[in-house]
Formats: structure tokens, C-alpha cells, sequence
């Protein structure tokens, strides 16, 4: 463990450097341009400090941590099985302080990014010496009140089997490259919602048998996949590619099978994603929404009117399936997955080419033999095993009406 009240020393006296005209944000920028100047061995001894706070995130079993800002109050948050809390045996920092140990994460490409972006997006890893191995982390550093803040959330170093995700085998064939060739897979959920667990174990489970190359495109990286039987590469945005656009117009130069885009999250990349895959491509991607039908709706009314009937007709004609998925807490206090399974048939085609995507749910709702469930039936089914309460049930559900329909028949 390094010694707290030195490395508070060093950070302390970093602060008392920045000059007292200076404010707000001009503080932050000021730690910005200045951090090379840091002598080496202060820089290190900072970098173990932060790296034994997320020791003690692992050991927590902890998801993310919060760092910085003006809402932390001087404490570092944790979320542990899903709850936030302050953990008030860690040191208190003020929002300088903070701002210190954050941009110490950082090298000079990144600290001039975020100067100017005020958001940076990074992964971060360290030499966990309980166990000898390196732990990645997804990092956002992001301004708040004028104030230097970090997200870090845990990137799970062992991929969950595809099996214990519990997709109907016809779903699962639906998604898999040696069943259908080309197509849009479609993972979604709110954030912290376990998408990119989703994605890693679809990317391994064809990594154990198919023969193909398998393109990733994410900001950041996350899980680091070793070729098997696949060839995979990993591109991160900002780092090796400018944006998802342009990583998946170049994808298709590259050679690809199967082209992973971490997330749809703009026109651009919407566009982008339903043209590879208009060429004969497998994709899969995310996005932030809630149910299949939000995310159908979605795509359509991200782009220009003028382009809408367009899309609609494309999107129709490429997607295969859409998963969303929500992490609910268990009865055994942790979380379980949860989740809605749309498989795209003639009937799904025809809703999404008529602007009836209203008519989705349903399809959903009987499309039990077809490998499809509703996140409403998903939730009873999870009820019914006892592994989550009424109240969740009810709580995580999309459609309240439907949920208390299906749960006061049993």
C-alpha cells in the first residue's frame, strides 16, 4: 500500500502552485498544461495511490467509481451491486486534489483533448498484485461545474459462456456468422445494463469455431480478445480511428466477417453501420435504449426526415435481431440479466416497411417458438425461478400494464 499522507503531500503542494487568480476552469487547464512538469517519481507514487483505490474496487466486488467534481462532496463513490455509496475509509479530496490524480492518468495527447473536447473517453489498466494479472478499466474524464471528474468502470477479465446468458437456441443461431452470413445484430440497454458483456461473449463464442475476421471498432476498448479460431482486431476511437464512421467505412478495406461497432450512437454511424451491412456483412452494435420497439424507433428518428422512408426500408431488409437487456437486483443481492429477444421474421419486416412498429410487441409476445420474449415475460419467467422479487419484477418492467396482467394470473 503507498503511503496516503505522502501522496497527499505531493498532491497538496501541486495545488498550492496554482496561482490564486486563477478560477474554475482556468484552474483545471492551468493542472492541465503543467503536469509535465511533475517530477517522475511523484508522478508514480500518485499513479499507485489510484491504483490501490481500484484494488479496493475489485476486492469490493464494486462496478465503477467515481472520482472528482463538485457532487462527490470530497468523497470517492463506489457502486457495489449496483448502489452508489461514498467509502468513507479513502481518503477526502477536494475538487483540486481530484483534479490532480485525474489528469495523472493521462498522457499529453489526452490531456490536450480533453482541454478541449471537456470529455475524454479511455481505458486503463494495472498490474493487480494479488492475483498477477492486469485489470482494464472503461474511463470517462468529464467536467462538472467547472470541476475536473472520472468515471472507471471494471472490465470483467474472464468473458461469461455464451450458455449462462440463456438465449433460445434459435436466437442464438439467428446471431450466429455460420447461420446467416450477413445482417445487424442489435445489443441495447441502458448504461450499465451489461451490453458489452453481451457482445464479448457473442465475440468469443464465435471465436471458438468460425473461421472468419472479426473487426472491433469501440470507444474505448474494452475486453482485449485473443485470435483463436477467429482473427480479431481491435481499433479504438480516438486512438487508432477518428470516429465509428470512419472506422467502419475502413473496416470494409480491411477484409472483415463480422464488423463489431461498440455503439450507434449518431446519424453518421447509423448510416455507416446499415450500409456494411447492406453489403453483405454481420454486424453487431449497441445502443442506449430500452426495449426492441424503442430501438426500431430509434434508428428511424435519429436521421433526416428525408432520409427516414429510406432507412426504413433498409433497416428492415438488414436487421436480424435486437436483445435489450437490463441488469435487475437479485434476491441474493447482487444482479441478474434480464432481457427482451426480437428475432426479425416476414411479419417484422413487414411492420417495420409499413411504419407499424406498434405491431412489434405483440409479435414478440407469440414468438415464444421463434426464440423471442418480451422483457415483461423474461421478468416473470425470472420471478417464478425466485430470483428476483415482485417489486423489481414490476419495477424493471417496460410495460406495467402487461407485467401485472401476466403476474396476477400466476
Amino acid at each position: 500500500m503507498v503511503s496516503i499522507t505522502e501522496a497527499k503531500s505531493i498532491i497538496q503542494r501541486i495545488v498550492q502552485n496554482i496561482p490564486p487568480s486563477l478560477f474554475g476552469p482556468d484552474k483545471v487547464n492551468y493542472l492541465l498544461d503543467t503536469a509535465d512538469k511533475v517530477a517522475s517519481d511523484d508522478k508514480i507514487l500518485l499513479r499507485e495511490l489510484f491504483n490501490d483505490f481500484l484494488t479496493s474496487m475489485i476486492e469490493r466486488e464494486a462496478s465503477d467509481i467515481e472520482l472528482g467534481g463538485h457532487g462527490n462532496g470530497g468523497y470517492i463513490w463506489m457502486r457495489v451491486h449496483g448502489k452508489k455509496e461514498r467509502i468513507k475509509d479513502f481518503p477526502q479530496l477536494s475538487e483540486d486534489e481530484s483534479a490532480v490524480l485525474i489528469i495523472n492518468l493521462l498522457n499529453q495527447n489526452q490531456r490536450k483533448y480533453l482541454a478541449v473536447t471537456r470529455n475524454l473517453d479511455f481505458s486503463y489498466s494495472f498490474l493487480y498484485k494479488r492475483r498477477r494479472t492486469n485489470v482494464r478499466f472503461r474511463a470517462d474524464a468529464y467536467f462538472e461545474l467547472d470541476t475536473l471528474a472520472l468515471n472507471m468502470r471494471a472490465i470483467s477479465a474472464a468473458i461469461r459462456p455464451i450458455d449462462t446468458l440463456e438465449f433460445h437456441p434459435t436466437a442464438l443461431k439467428s446471431m450466429s456468422h455460420n447461420y446467416i452470413k450477413f445482417g445487424l445484430s442489435l445489443i441495447t440497454g441502458i448504461t450499465g445494463s451489461g451490453k458489452s458483456t453481451t457482445l464479448d461473449a457473442l465475440i468469443d463464442h464465435h471465436n471458438k469455431f468460425d473461421p472468419a475476421h472479426i473487426v472491433i471498432i469501440a470507444s474505448p476498448i474494452e475486453y482485449v480478445h485473443s485470435s483463436n479460431a477467429c482473427i480479431i482486431k481491435h481499433r479504438e476511437v480516438g486512438r487508432d480511428v477518428l470516429s465509428f464512421k470512419d472506422g467502419v467505412i475502413q473496416s470494409l478495406r480491411q477484409d472483415p466477417d463480422i464488423i463489431v461497432i461498440g455503439e450507434m450512437r449518431d446519424p453518421d454511424t447509423i448510416l455507416a453501420a446499415l450500409e456494411v451491412t447492406d453489403t453483405g456483412h454481420k454486424v453487431f452494435s449497441t445502443m442506449h435504449t430500452s426495449s426492441a420497439v424503442e430501438s426500431l424507433d430509434r434508428i428511424i428518428a435519429e436521421v433526416h426526415p428525408n432520409e427516414q422512408e429510406r432507412v426504413r426500408n433498409r433497416l428492415a431488409d438488414v436487421l436480424i435481431s435486437v436483445v435489450s437487456q437490463k441488469l435487475v437486483p437479485s434476491l441474493d443481492g447482487k444482479r441478474t440479466l434480464a432481457k427482451e429477444v426480437l428475432i426479425v421474421n416476414p411479419n417484422v419486416k413487414a411492420a417495420i416497411k409499413n411504419n407499424n412498429t406498434s405491431e412489434v410487441y405483440m409479435m414478440i409476445n407469440q414468438g415464444a417458438q421463434q426464440g423471442m420474449i418480451t422483457m415483461e415475460q423474461d421478468l416473470k419467467r425470472l420471478y417464478l425461478q425466485k430470483k428476483i422479487s415482485l417489486e423489481n419484477a414490476i419495477a424493471y418492467s417496460n410495460n406495467k400494464t402487461r407485467i401485472q396482467q401476466i403476474l396476477s394470473a400466476v
